[in-house]
């Protein structure tokens, strides 16, 4: 990851977005310790399919949790029908 002041990211646009968008992470120091990351979209995109993906998984675990534990409902296909009119 290349660390730089808000200075440089202002006066090398240009070089340092080709450096971003080539897959390298830029940390942009901040006062108080407030710093930013920037990334490309597409790095970005893949962070976020990523949370999703692991939201998700969470779900299917706390599933066979319950499922474990025996916390079920048991329905019928008619009952089930019967529900989604």
């Amino acid at each position: 990851m290349l660390a730089l002041k808000t200075v440089d990211l202002r006066n090398d646009f240009g070089r340092i977005s080709e450096i971003i968008n080539s897959g390298e992470r830029v940390l942009i120091a901040q006062p108080q310790n407030q710093n930013l990351v920037v990334l490309s979209e597409r790095d970005y995109n893949e962070l976020e399919k990523a949370k999703r993906n692991a939201e998700y998984l969470e779900k299917i675990d706390r599933s066979v949790r319950q499922f474990e534990e025996g916390r079920v409902v048991v329905k019928t296909m008619e009952e089930l029908e019967e529900m989604a009119k």
